[in-house]
């Protein structure tokens, strides 16, 4: 059977009619040289072997009864998803990262597979830049990350691994079509009757459980109240977002690059009793409260999301999403960054305990039954209560290679989603290595906010030991 999307992916997938919900993200990598093509489109294709949806596209089940289904393509070309361009001189950062935009602009082809990678050459000094689009329901940013080790080595020129080794010895070799209609209706009808069966199955051993044990019914009254108020918290949030000033909303990007020294914020961290992601929300919280200020608008909170891994330790990623979005009011003031930096990571602290996260697949489920014309501005109001977003993902402390070529950075770029701003982080070496995306209607003055982005950050690490 293919596999199918889960309830949360195809949520993804149906709201981003509206295109400024659209969820894809991109990571530019920086590279000391051009990768050789023949040895870079051998890692994509052992990438695709070791990830289906790399080679497979999206089947949507008639009416929407079930989540759309995985199946692969029976045209899949690797060469279509590569491309190669240069920059005109001088090929500056300014440029590489307008460029990273204008791709992460353009919507995917959905009757291929939902990826793409460009090689950017022309970058200053013989330098150059891969540029990795993957649509959100492939996969998330945590992933993505483990994933893209397909790709890489510790080493310039390592030696071949055997198809035995890599464990890529028959994935793929038989690829499964469902794309006529009969299939995909028999294929919808065993989805629903299996998950109807699934959910009585659920209830009946609820109830019995409540029969034989009736002391439990007054806890379980307490944990449904609970879920109850976080789920209002998290996906029933009512009026607008808390910022006076970022107001506005459009389909524009403007990619910008921020970097700060990795131990240093460890250092900053660990004397707060904080983690390495509360001082990163903490420098992004305190640019923004500088940013209002000096834009005549000052606010003392905003409202921000962000994405709560799900994954066990130890869990394997092969793909797909295990994730759940939060959403909380984070401090902006003061400026004092120990007082700032208390109060973000006492507000972080408890998101992970969240009772709604744990249900966000199921509540994407029972959304997802709504019809499209309603669901999608519904969810679009929700996106306009959230003022911006982050994202912290753990790179390689080591080297790393692609192709031959050596990585100097990596700037993860996450998708606003209807937000102001997003900012993601990827640590690699000893650097901490922010992207951030821009909606410039809403961050009407990007320069502004950058300087005040400097500032936060570095009146943080001025407290390092």
């Amino acid at each position: 059977m293919p596999e199918r999307m889960s309830d949360t992916e195809a949520f993804m997938w149906t709201v981003e009619k509206d295109p400024s919900l659209r969820a894809d993200f991109l990571n530019l990598t920086v590279l000391d040289s051009p990768p050789g093509p023949d040895r870079l489109a051998q890692k994509v294709a052992h990438a695709a072997e070791l990830l289906p949806r790399l080679r497979q596209k999206v089947v949507s089940a008639p009416l929407r009864l079930a989540p759309p289904e995985w199946v692969d393509d029976p045209q899949f070309d690797l060469g279509f998803h590569m491309r190669r361009l240069a920059l005109p001189a001088p090929g500056g950062t300014r440029q590489l990262l307008d460029l990273a935009a204008s791709v992460a602009m353009t919507s995917f082809d959905r009757a291929r597979p939902l990826w793409e990678f460009t090689v950017v050459e022309g970058l200053e000094g013989g330098r150059a830049a891969l540029l990795q689009k993957i649509h959100h329901t492939v996969t998330d940013g945590v992933g993505g990350l483990k994933l893209s080790l397909a790709l890489l080595d510790l080493e310039p020129d390592p030696k071949p691994e055997t198809a035995e080794a890599r464990g890529a010895s028959e994935v793929g070799t038989q690829p499964t079509r469902r794309e006529t209609p009969l299939d995909v209706l028999v294929d919808t009808a065993t989805y629903v009757g299996r998950r109807q069966a699934e959910a009585a199955g659920h209830a009946v051993r609820a109830l019995g459980e409540f029969a034989r044990h009736p002391t439990t019914v007054p806890g379980a009254i307490g944990r449904f109240a609970r879920t109850a108020r976080s789920l209002q918290e998290q996906t029933l949030v009512r009026g607008s977002a808390l910022s006076p000033l970022m107001t506005e909303r459009s389909l524009g990007r403007r990619f910008e690059a921020h970097s700060v020294p990795l131990d240093a914020l460890k250092g900053v961290a660990k004397g707060a009793g904080a983690s390495v992601n509360d001082a990163f929300v903490t420098g992004v919280a305190g640019a923004l409260g500088r940013y209002h200020e000096r834009m005549g608008s000052p606010v003392d909170e905003l409202r921000m999301a962000m994405p709560v891994n799900l994954r066990e330790k130890g869990e394997g990623v092969t793909g797909g999403n295990r994730f759940a979005p939060a959403r909380l009011v984070v401090p902006v003031q003061p400026k004092d960054p120990w007082a700032l930096l208390d109060a973000v990571a006492a507000r972080l602290r408890d998101i992970r305990t969240e009772p709604a996260l744990g249900l966000a697949d199921s509540l994407a489920g029972i959304l997802g039954l709504l019809p499209t014309s309603l669901l999608v501005p519904v969810t679009k109001a929700q996106t306009r209560t959230i003022d911006f977003a982050t994202s912290n993902l753990r790179g390689s402390p080591v080297d790393l290679y692609l192709a031959g070529s050596k990585i100097l950075e990596n700037r993860p770029f996450g998708p606003c989603t209807g937000c102001g701003l997003n900012a993601t982080v990827l640590s690699y070496g000893g650097s901490f290595d922010m992207g951030i995306n821009i909606d410039p209607a809403a961050v009407t003055d990007v320069e502004a906010f950058m300087e005040c982005l400097a500032e936060s950050f570095g009146a943080l690490l001025s407290l390092s030991p």
